[in-house]
């Protein structure tokens, strides 16, 4: 893959350098992406649904193909063990990612099912009347499945709601909590608005009350850098496919007092360590979790994206993609009749990510985005996954731009210069 910078070119993103630089860091960037090749005027912000995949990720999962192709803990010979090699050392990267231990780290297929698998779980351990909190702005894998839970389980749901500038009402938490309270379940960035939830502070009151939290770190994770133990979650749920990384896999973090005492979710092969006609006795953790052959070439893939994350300035990467967020902002805010989700008049901006989402005054989204795939612009156009949110805010749809690190100043430009055309040629 040709590179394209020199010698004397930045080699990472820097808080120290200007977004101008950190722009043309990311310019340069895009030779380590073969989308970029195939489409090298694609200005691709749809990074909230899925980021796109540099070379060396995607020739990680096909070496392990390759070469080292085979179901893991099963086999004793060489090329079987050599996989279960690379999928433990992959399980090790993850778990250095996020400063946690290997044995807390359960391998999914997503941040939905690391979601679910705790629903059921955790699940198992509630009574009719227990009660768990969630927000006004989940995404649906973080309300659907406690949905389901209440409805098998006879429990209770309760939300915290938002401010119109999409900022958590966190003064009513210590309203909500009570002793029947068993857990709560929170997205630490909005994957609609942005929003960087303060997390550490309902982690504190959580804990205080001697209450469990689950993070939803999908938005969180290829934007800053995770460490389980500082911020003393409980839980922790991502997906490698949103951290430039492979699809079909994710991560659950739990700590492994949770972890020891949950029942396992899924009943199969390598989640016992024995079984007879009559019960089974479970695997250690995390195994008795990961029942049946895993996401192996995936885990390998994520593994490299995590350390290709780390290479390239995790933290001012993502700061870099708020800079843009906030840019785009500046430059569409005057725009009759567009509305910016979140940015309300008189409310200051708190802390957010890459993340805006807009509607067009008598344009529907789905035309909004169509009009701008006609020059090359991708954006996700709908309710996002968070119904209960969009119908808080008032809106059936709305287009979202997301950035990601490949993502320059002069795009955001464009999508602004398109976006006042579409005002007055789509209305």
């Amino acid at each position: 893959m040709m590179n394209l910078m020199t010698e004397t070119d930045q080699r990472v993103f820097s808080s120290t350098a200007s977004s101008v630089e950190n722009s043309k860091f990311a310019k340069a960037l895009k030779a380590e992406f073969p989308i970029f090749h195939a489409y090298p005027d694609l200005i691709y912000t749809d990074n909230g649904a899925t980021t796109q995949k540099p070379a060396r990720v995607l020739v990680a999962e096909q070496d392990f193909y390759t070469r080292s192709c085979a179901n893991v803990h099963r086999a004793i010979y060489t090329l079987g063990e050599e996989a279960t090699s690379r999928y433990e050392e992959a399980r090790k990267t993850i778990a250095e990612f996020i400063g946690a231990k290997p044995e807390e780290c359960i391998f999914t297929r997503g941040t939905t099912e690391a979601i679910n698998l705790l629903a059921h779980s955790f699940g198992e351990t509630l009574s009719a009347g227990d009660e768990i909190i969630l927000t006004e702005m989940e995404h649906h894998a973080n309300i659907v499945p406690w949905q389901q839970l209440a409805s098998r389980r006879g429990i209770k749901l309760r939300y915290i709601p938002i401010y119109d500038d999409g900022i958590l009402n966190l003064d009513i938490l210590p309203q909500l909590l009570n002793r029947r309270t068993k857990l709560i379940a929170v997205t630490m960035i909005s994957n609609v608005l942005g929003t960087r939830n303060h997390v550490e502070h309902i982690i504190a009151q959580a804990h205080s009350a001697g209450v469990p939290v689950l993070l939803d770190a999908a938005q969180a994770i290829p934007v800053e850098p995770i460490n389980v133990k500082e911020l003393d979650a409980d839980f922790v749920a991502f997906s490698g496919h949103k951290m430039y990384g492979p699809f079909g896999i994710g991560l659950l973090y739990g700590t492994r007092k949770w972890l020891e005492a949950l029942p396992p979710f899924m009943g199969g092969g390598d989640m016992i360590s024995e079984v007879g006609l009559e019960g089974f006795t479970p695997n250690e953790v995390p195994y008795k979790f990961e029942a049946g052959t895993p996401p192996i070439a995936q885990a390998v893939g994520m593994a490299e994206a995590a350390r290709w994350l780390s290479s390239i300035g995790h933290q001012a990467a993502g700061n870099y993609e708020s800079e843009l967020g906030q840019l785009l902002i500046d430059e569409i805010s005057l725009i009759p009749g567009l509305r910016i989700l979140g940015a309300q008049p008189g409310f200051p901006l708190g802390p957010r990510a890459g993340i805006v989402s807009v509607t067009l005054e008598g344009v529907h989204a789905h035309d909004l985005a169509a009009y701008l795939n006609r020059h090359k612009i991708t954006v996700r156009a709908g309710h996002h996954c968070a119904h209960p949110l969009a119908q808080r805010l008032g809106v059936v749809s709305s287009a979202r731009f997301s950035f990601g690190a490949y993502n320059t100043r002069e795009e955001v430009f464009t999508i602004a210069e398109i976006l006042q055309k579409a005002h007055k040629e789509l209305l």
